[in-house]
Order: C-alpha cells, then sequence, then structure tokens
C-alpha cells in the first residue's frame, strides 16, 4: 500500500518540479508542503527533547551497522531524505561542503534514506554527486516513528551528547548560514 504512494508522490513532485518545496514523507501528511521551516526553539516531546538519540540503522552500500553513540563527542547533522524527493538533490551537496568546511573541528554529515527499494539509490549518488555517507532507514521506522519527521527532507543538527537542538523541515540555499551559525555555536560546546 505505501509503495504506489512514494512513487505517485515522487511522480507528483517531479512533474511540479518543487525545487524548493518539501516534499511529503507518506503517510504522515498532515501537512503538504507549505515552503522550508526552521525550528530551533520547541522540539516534538515524542522526539524526547534532551535525551540522547538511540536507534540502529544499516550503511549503504555495505550493509555495516551505525549507531549515533558512535559519533558521541561530535556534531552531527542528519538529513532524512528519498530519491524521488527533488530538494534533496540540490540539498545533499551542500551537506558534503558542510563535511568539508568542519569535519576537522568535530563535525560528521549523514544522509539518511527513506526509500523502500534500494535500486534506486546508485543512479541518484551518480547524478547528485552525494559525498556523505548513506544509512538506510528500512520502512523509513526510525524517520517516522523515532524522528517524527513529516517533510522531506529533514534536517537534523545533533550536539555532542547525541541530543537533537536544530531542525529543518525543507530546504532552501538561505539555509547554509544558518547551518554555519548553529554548527559553530555546536562545534563551541563542551564534549561533556
Amino acid at each position: 500500500m505505501r509503495r504506489p504512494f512514494l512513487l505517485s508522490l515522487g511522480a507528483l513532485a517531479f512533474t511540479l518540479g518543487c525545487a524548493a518545496a518539501p516534499a511529503p514523507l507518506p503517510p504522515l501528511t498532515d501537512r503538504t508542503g507549505d515552503g522550508p521551516r526552521s525550528s530551533s526553539s520547541a522540539l516534538e516531546s515524542s522526539r524526547a527533547p534532551g535525551k540522547p538519540l538511540t536507534f540502529q540503522v544499516k550503511h549503504y552500500p555495505d550493509n555495516s551497522s551505525y549507531d549515533p553513540k558512535s559519533d558521541r563527542g561530535q556534531v552531527v547533522l542528519l538529513d532524512v531524505w528519498a530519491t524521488w524527493c527533488e530538494p534533496c538533490k540540490d540539498a545533499l551537496p551542500m551537506y558534503a561542503q558542510l563535511q568539508k568546511e568542519y569535519g576537522a573541528r568535530g563535525f560528521k554529515a549523514y544522509a539518511l534514506n527513506v526509500d523502500e527499494d534500494v535500486r534506486a539509490i546508485p543512479t541518484f549518488l551518480e547524478e547528485t554527486k552525494v559525498e556523505v555517507p548513506i544509512l538506510l532507514d528500512a520502512n523509513a521506522l526510525v524517520s517516522e516513528r523515532l524522528l517524527k519527521v513529516r517533510l522531506m527532507p529533514t534536517t537534523f543538527l545533533i550536539d555532542r551528547k547525541g541530543v537533537i537542538r536544530h531542525v529543518h523541515e525543507g530546504f532552501a540555499e538561505e539555509f547554509l548560514q544558518q547551518f554555519q551559525t548553529e554548527i559553530e555555536q555546536l562545534l563551541a560546546e563542551p564534549a561533556s
């Protein structure tokens, strides 16, 4: 049931050419893409504000395990994306640039894919020139249940303790300066 809905949303996004408008993540369609938003203040209680993230997913393509605990002490950008998401094509290369700019100071960027069929990933990566590690969220369990993602892409900035501090829904190039400011602030905080 979910696959036809995902395919129809992908086709609709492609048809409409939604370059900067966020794409809804089915089945969480309680609101449609009404422009990118940034939310640094109140996180939803379901995301357990103040508590470190805990989950396990697989790296693509080698299927090795990833747990955010392995990045404690680092500032992490976690971007939730799909191959049918047009704004993701602009966002992912920008996150690679942030990784290059801040990596030596303790910053890591990851792209968490929610596609049901991983066969679409290689073509997307080739066309988009993605240079950040790809994680696989089988059946979007982490994205939907833990992170409560409603729009594509959604980007989380996570502090050195593993706590989500900033959430950005959708994508716009003007987010770059805000990301840089937030990353600088998080990197300036002590690791302990």
